[in-house]
């Protein structure tokens, strides 16, 4: 299937508006699949190449987060290789079983976290109590938060930086450098399969990932900069926008089935 310039032009637009928001709160794929599916991409081949240019995007404000150290890659191996293996488990098992029930569950998730963060002012704004151990935080909590990214995926970044926050004591901006960390791990561990398994559209998916390039990086000297004053509402909007795409999905798939 070829693409004209003109769609190639788009999605490098959308890759990089897509990397901004996601580096700064997540969910950047609900704007860079639904596009690569409305210009004609095949649905299994739009997971494939989106895993792609994110791969990209996170890997980019990963490297700048570890460039002015508010991440350590040192003191992150063991999460970092936890988060491997629950996504490579999770996206194993996605094409075993059906992930309906899952999906009628994350959008009141999203809802519950977007709420929580925009009744709480000053979540985040310094550095907090730590709850849990990183012994206990790397056997526990980042395998599941890889197997989750890998298995279903929408709100992932969300749901790992909420983790740091509330269970590391982490600060917004410390939170989402660890996030996007984790998030790229996850992102490669998926990549890695379709790329033996899948249908990538590489000449599209490159052309995302200059985007996504682009786009990670502003979106991450902004966080950088800006920290939770920018990371609070950005995350609070994205909860809201992701789960009512997830509700509609759903209700548009009950009516076609009915």
């Amino acid at each position: 299937m070829e693409f004209g310039i003109g769609v190639a032009l788009l999605l490098f637009g959308v890759a990089a508006i897509a990397g901004c928001i996601d580096t700064i709160a997540g969910g950047g794929g609900l704007i860079a699949l639904p596009m690569m599916l409305i210009v004609g991409v095949p649905p299994a081949s739009a997971l494939a190449t989106n895993k792609l240019q994110g791969s990209g995007g996170t890997s980019t404000a990963s490297l700048y987060f570890l460039r002015k150290k508010t991440v350590h890659l040192g003191d992150n191996w063991v999460p970092i290789l936890t988060t491997f293996l629950g996504s490579v488990l999770g996206v194993w098992l996605v094409l075993q079983i059906d992930s309906s029930t899952l999906a009628k569950m994350i959008p009141f998730l999203l809802i519950f976290m977007g709420s929580y963060f925009a009744l709480s002012p000053n979540l985040g704004a310094v550095d907090g109590k730590r709850r849990v151990s990183s012994s206990i935080f790397s056997a526990f909590v980042t395998p599941v938060l890889g197997f989750y990214d890998g298995f279903f995926g929408p709100g992932a970044g969300m749901f790992m930086t909420l983790s740091f926050v509330s269970l590391c004591g982490y600060n917004l901006t410390k939170a989402t450098a660890h996030t996007k960390l984790l998030n790229c791990t996850s992102n490669v561990a998926a990549l890695l399969y379709f790329i033996l398994f899948g249908e990538i559209f590489w000449k599209l998916g490159l052309v995302m990932l200059c985007g996504q390039f682009l786009g990670s990086y502003i979106g991450a000297r902004m966080v950088f900069n800006r920290g939770a004053a920018l990371i609070r509402p950005v995350v609070t909007v994205m909860c809201f926008a992701m789960a009512s795409k997830l509700l509609f999905d759903s209700y548009v798939a009950n009516r076609m089935a009915g």
